[in-house]
């Protein structure tokens, strides 16, 4: 059978039979797939350690009818063994994992973009470079642009009139004037609407000084425009939410 290798990171697993699992796997270069790695729930595995969630690995696979089969593991970084040992790091890396299994809805299609998010989220996470709630934010904002539901965050997203804009609406697209304004738009502070552009386009010098208001209003926009975009919301971010702002 067919042979290929590819960087992945692992997403999720699920039992399958009494010593098997299948790993859902977000790879470099053949997007998100679901995989058997046979073996490894018993003691002796010889890489069952390395396909726990939020794992950075290069693996080698063939490629079957219903699932392709791990052949060979080798960790690149173990970021799951770093972040489980704090509890909102953990969250956070759930959240991130889980936002990226929706955003990539057809598997074996490359998605190099999101990867690249996705890998260089988790290593800041990791690194503890940035608060995990701004992490997680820049994520989900670059992740909606890279899908191509970025939020207008100055022009308004029905007219282009310039802004700034008082009000901003999840349907209408992010920013808009009071002409275009939907009725149930939101009025967020100019401040938070700064933060969530400097997240975007990735002004950290300019988002870490952002007050703890500013940053809890903008996850709260950031969770609502997500769920109205994908239909539904992410089951790790109450969680998250709770702990950030607790």
């Amino acid at each position: 059978m067919p042979l290929y290798r590819d960087h992945a990171i692992v997403l999720r697993t699920q039992k399958l039979g009494e010593a098997d699992r299948i790993i859902t796997l977000f790879t470099k270069e053949h997007g998100r797939i679901k995989a058997v790695a046979k073996g490894v729930r018993r003691t002796k595995s010889r890489f069952g350690a390395r396909l726990e969630p939020a794992s950075y690995v290069d693996l080698q696979l063939y490629t079957g009818r219903t699932f392709d089969t791990i052949t060979q593991v080798v960790s690149i970084e173990n970021y799951g063994d770093v972040l489980s040992s704090d509890y909102q790091s953990w969250t956070v890396a759930s959240a991130i994992l889980e936002a990226a299994e929706r955003f990539t809805l057809a598997e074996h299609e490359p998605a190099l973009q999101q990867f690249i998010l996705v890998s260089g989220s988790l290593k800041a996470l990791a690194e503890k470079k940035y608060d995990a709630s701004l992490i997680l934010d820049a994520y989900l904002l670059r992740s909606l642009a890279v899908a191509g539901y970025a939020p207008s965050l100055t022009l308004c997203s029905r007219c282009d009139a310039p802004g700034p804009h008082k009000f901003f609406s999840l349907q209408g697209g992010g920013s808009v004037c009071p002409t275009c304004k939907p009725s149930a738009s939101a009025a967020p502070s100019q401040a938070t609407l700064d933060l969530m552009a400097h997240l975007l386009t990735g002004d950290w010098e300019q988002a870490v000084r952002s007050e703890s208001k500013n940053r809890n209003e903008a996850s709260g926009l950031i969770a609502a425009y997500l769920q109205w975009h994908l239909e539904r919301g992410l089951r790790s971010l109450p969680l998250v939410e709770r702990i950030s702002r607790g």
